[in-house]
């Protein structure tokens, strides 16, 4: 595995476990379609969460948030109604948030969450 897989691993194994410790149940990790990927699907409460995962190893080249414009906001909403209607869901309360995790490998990684992006 590339470095940078595994780098992104790391970052949303930190994620996951990072919205569980707020209480957050995640459904499911890494699930794919042919419109993309999403990285973690959790709940919170009532409502669904959709959140993209950005990990670096530092700002060298911009904070991993700058990284999820209005593009990729749009494509997560539609892979949002993707994975509901293939869960056989209607349209639950649903919100997009970006998880940045910087990690250097010196210690801690930071984890950064930015709720109902876009």
């Amino acid at each position: 595995m590339r470095a940078k897989d595994v780098l992104g691993r790391r970052g949303e194994d930190l994620a996951a476990g990072y919205l569980e410790s707020l209480g957050m149940r995640v459904l499911e990790r890494n699930w794919r379609c042919p419109e993309g990927e999403i990285d973690i699907v959790a709940l919170d409460g009532d409502a669904l969460v959709i959140a993209e995962v950005k990990t670096r190893k530092s700002l060298a080249y911009g904070h991993p948030f700058e990284a999820v414009g209005a593009d990729k906001l749009a494509r997560l909403h539609r892979l949002a109604s993707a994975w509901c209607h293939v869960q056989g869901l209607g349209a639950p309360p649903c919100r997009v948030d970006v998880i940045a995790v910087i990690d250097d490998g010196t210690g801690e990684p930071a984890v950064e969450h930015l709720k109902g992006v876009g």
